[in-house]
């Protein structure tokens, strides 16, 4: 395309001269919609390219944090995760169940009992309608879950019917394509990603253009590729007899 914007400037000479501005034009909405249709795709493959030397690299681990569903077996997914070539740990972290929006008395009341319900509940927190809770290592959250479903139905007569597990993967940054891979066959996307590859790609794309700057800045090269084209004429006698005029003053 920008052989053909060449071609365009290198006629403009047998055009009237005020058809210049056409002539740029024409080349600005060509070089445009090549790098938009043609290059831009390239270009968002950037930060992948600048991650692979990270990934290439032996110790280097990602951190994924995962916001999974009760419904999920965890269990299973650690087994399937653990028998994965770069696996380093999984941990389940802490849970969150959704409440209705509490009053001020029964936001007292779970600040005072939830932790009288499990002594493995590390942690907690009530906000106005949710119950957080950090569990203790080597607990699971299926254990969690169950000791305050218990209670729950106990004292309320009902069952909980949802609740939010968070964990923790670590993996070999050279595998981190095959753990996202794995666990999107799943249904699972982990909700932010930390380590030197995710570090490296998050770098790249805050450094890159936008998709209508890289239109701009490519329908730009158009119109000096259209320029060159246009002056070619005058540019390369100029060149000529610089070269000339050089090398005359290296002989004297």
């Amino acid at each position: 395309m920008m052989v053909f914007v060449f071609s365009i400037g290198m006629i403009r000479r047998y055009m009237p001269r005020r058809e210049i501005l056409l002539v740029l034009a024409v080349a600005f909405l060509i070089g445009a919609i090549g790098g938009a249709f043609f290059l831009q795709p390239i270009y968002e493959e950037v930060p992948d390219l600048a991650s692979s030397f990270e990934k290439s690299m032996p110790n280097n681990k990602e951190t994924l944090y995962l916001d999974l569903s009760s419904s999920v077996d965890t269990d299973a997914l650690r087994r399937d995760v653990s028998a994965m070539e770069g696996f380093k740990s999984f941990d389940e972290t802490s849970i969150s169940i959704p409440m209705w929006h509490f009053n001020e008395v029964e936001h007292d009341y779970f600040e005072e009992i939830v932790g009288n319900i499990d002594s493995n509940y590390k942690n907690y927190n009530v906000t106005s309608d949710r119950i957080n809770i950090e569990l203790a290592d080597n607990y699971t959250s299926t254990e969690a879950l169950k000791t305050f479903s218990d209670w729950f139905k106990l004292v309320y007569g009902e069952t909980l019917s949802y609740a939010q597990i968070h964990a923790v993967l670590v993996v070999d940054s050279s595998h981190l394509d095959d753990f996202e891979k794995a666990l999107l066959d799943k249904g699972i996307v982990a909700s932010s990603i930390e380590g030197p590859v995710q570090n490296t790609v998050n770098n790249t794309n805050s450094s890159m253009l936008s998709n209508l700057e890289f239109t701009l800045v490519c329908g730009g090269v158009g119109v000096i590729v259209a320029l060159i084209g246009i002056y070619m004429d005058s540019v390369v006698p100029a060149y000529r007899r610089f070269r000339k005029s050089m090398k005359t003053k290296r002989k004297r």
